[in-house]
């Protein structure tokens, strides 16, 4: 089976893009000690670098990366993988606590859902949402040997999902009108 989720506002897709980026560390109490032991904003000692600011503020320009903008950058990529590797663990340690907050507030999110096996027939479903009732997220699981992929919309009244075949010359995918079954759960 394969899981997708949907976020129904910016602030749940910031966290599952958070989530992305970090692996899942933690229990609640050592999320909760990490946090409360931080000073000041997480990440802010990246701020104090002066070489990852000239890299952060190069970057963004095309090619401005090269060694005749960023000698030091263009140094340190001779360092060896392992020595890089050691740099970059210390400079992400200040996300960490974060890292451990915001993959635990998604846990606490995703617990809130209870699964429901759905049907999409000629390869759509559509679900009207309760009234008076906020949901924050949308679990999607669906068999992976099927071959298909959602395409997930929603707000605060209804969700529709479309499944679609991935084209095998890499053009737009085709929606399905097969019936398919899948999992879905309403987080909220």
């Amino acid at each position: 089976m394969i899981l997708y989720e949907y976020p129904f506002n910016e602030r749940v897709r910031t966290y599952l893009r958070l989530e992305h980026l970090f692996e899942r560390l933690s229990q609640i109490e050592a999320a909760f000690s990490s946090v409360n032991a931080q000073t000041g904003k997480a990440g802010s000692s990246l701020n104090d670098n002066e070489w990852i600011t000239s890299v952060r503020s190069r970057i963004a320009i095309p090619a401005g990366t090269c060694e005749f903008d960023l000698p030091a950058y263009f140094h340190w990529q001779h360092h060896s993988p392992v020595r890089r590797r050691e740099d970059l663990m210390r400079w992400a340690s200040s996300l960490w606590p974060l890292a451990q907050a915001v993959s635990l507030l998604l846990k606490l999110l995703r617990d809130t859902g209870s699964a429901q096996k759905v049907v999409a027939s000629n390869g759509h479903f559509q679900q009207n949402l309760p009234q008076g009732r906020t949901f924050q997220l949308l679990r999607l699981r669906i068999d992976e040997q099927l071959g298909l992929v959602p395409e997930i919309s929603g707000n605060r009244l209804i969700v529709s999902v479309r499944l679609l075949k991935p084209s095998p010359d890499d053009k737009l995918p085709v929606a399905s009108t097969e019936e398919a079954g899948f999992e879905l759960t309403l987080c909220s």
